[in-house]
């Protein structure tokens, strides 16, 4: 059975990310003026992060975050590496997942859902397989299977693999508990990783790494 032609999967989603998204928005509004006005005192601005995602059927959106690093450069101009520009506050931030809150605005514009795949980055577009593609039938979410399941704990191919799962099961009681476990791992703040220098590798650079070792094997 598709999922996506269910009554849920039609109509209950979207109307229940709307809803809850909105509702989070205004009731967290005072939170997120007091963490803007922080962003902008201890980091600088701009007080969001702005990056370029691919969504639902491969469409381009950008998703909005609280930036996290500063704009500290070397004595020639250049930007210093990730993990230099990472303060404490940014630390923060990242280990409670309070940098992704402006990511309710994506949900409310339609661009995003509560519960998902994680978006990624555009390069990576060529790199899945067609199983691993599926995971464009969905909007994106700002959680998922594979944030319940390991997080940045897990290897690209058991990630995918967690997005075609969610694709295959979708329910609204699957969102539900989801969304209950995300809740009690970010209290937790299990498996998050913030160190820049320390997060996994591209998959693009990763999948091509493969192939070449693949062909470099293959007897001519």
């Amino acid at each position: 059975m598709n999922r996506q032609t269910t009554l849920y999967g039609r109509y209950g989603k979207r109307s229940l990310d709307f809803v809850v998204s909105l509702l989070a928005l205004m009731v967290l509004s005072p939170l997120l003026v007091v963490l803007a006005i922080l962003v902008r005192v201890l980091l600088g601005g701009p007080v969001l992060f702005r990056q370029e995602r691919t969504g639902i059927n491969k469409q381009s959106f950008t998703i909005l975050k609280f930036r996290t690093m500063t704009n500290a450069c070397d004595a020639n101009g250049n930007l210093l590496s990730d993990s230099q520009r990472l303060t404490r506050f940014g630390n923060f931030l990242r280990s409670t997942s309070l940098d992704e809150l402006p990511e309710l605005w994506n949900v409310v514009l339609g661009e995003m859902s509560l519960v998902g795949p994680r978006p990624l980055l555009p390069r990576y577009n060529s790199s899945y397989t067609e199983r691993e593609s599926r995971r464009f039938e969905l909007l994106p979410g700002i959680t998922g299977w594979a944030q319940i399941n390991g997080r940045n704990d897990l290897a690209w191919d058991d990630r995918l693999e967690c997005d075609v799962y969610y694709v295959e099961r979708l329910s609204m009681w699957l969102d539900v508990k989801i969304l209950l476990l995300t809740i009690v791992k970010v209290m937790r703040r299990d498996n998050v990783e913030v160190d820049p220098e320390r997060t996994f590798g591209n998959l693009d650079e990763e999948r091509a790494a493969i192939s070449s070792n693949s062909c470099a094997a293959t007897p001519h």
